[in-house]
């Protein structure tokens, strides 16, 4: 399995002649991001994750693409019918080839006194796990994490406090298209050093920039 980080929190998964694109947002330049998309995933409904229009476009240009969300985005979607499908928490889906567990409940808490929106977290192929905008576990390994490195409903604290709770073979920071080049050199210190922390390698990859994530 091929994994490219196309910008913020906005990856491909790509296997055999098959792809996968999780959290198109409008940081992510969505419209390309789903030019070859057999299939898309998203977690939730912040626009940093959900361009409603790029991802309308494609669907119009690809009759067969479809998408697998949480409860609000796929009432967002709803007139496009069967296309468009609703999972949660403990759900195991077939998705263009890939298998799917899905994790996670709830968004982190942005503010105290407003309710979390649904947040669906997605490990791919027992794979690649990604939480969204959430610091869920899921209850089977993770050998690749998609690390969330920077957000408003986060602590660096929290960050080390996941990844060695996850405890992944490695992680790949998303999540950081608010920072500047001074925030990310922070940011890949702290991802750094989590990594040591508990004897692995976790980085930050370039928009553009692809890892394989074979068999050890």
């Amino acid at each position: 399995m091929r994994l490219t980080k196309l910008g913020h929190a906005c990856v491909r998964l790509q296997k055999d002649d098959r792809t996968l694109v999780i959290d198109p947002g409008a940081f992510s330049g969505a419209a390309e991001a789903l030019a070859a998309a057999d299939a898309v995933l998203i977690t939730h409904e912040h626009f940093d994750h959900f361009d409603a229009d790029a991802l309308r476009k494609a669907m119009a240009e690809d009759p067969a693409l479809e998408v697998w969300t949480s409860r609000v985005v796929a009432e967002n979607l709803a007139d496009l019918g069967g296309r468009v499908h609703q999972v949660g928490h403990g759900d195991a889906v077939t998705v263009a080839g890939f298998e799917i567990h899905v994790y996670g409940r709830e968004h982190e808490i942005l503010r105290p006194d407003v309710p979390p929106i649904p947040n669906t977290g997605f490990l791919v192929d027992g794979e690649v796990f990604h939480p969204g905008d959430a610091l869920t576990v899921p209850d089977e390994p993770v050998r690749t994490l998609c690390l969330p490195g920077n957000a408003p409903w986060m602590k660096i604290p929290e960050l080390y406090d996941y990844s060695a709770e996850v405890n992944p073979e490695r992680a790949f920071v998303i999540h950081d298209g608010l920072l500047n080049d001074i925030g990310l050199n922070v940011m890949n210190t702290h991802v750094g050093a989590a990594g040591e922390r508990i004897g692995r390698e976790f980085r930050r990859l370039a928009p553009g920039e692809s890892v394989e994530l074979g068999a050890a």
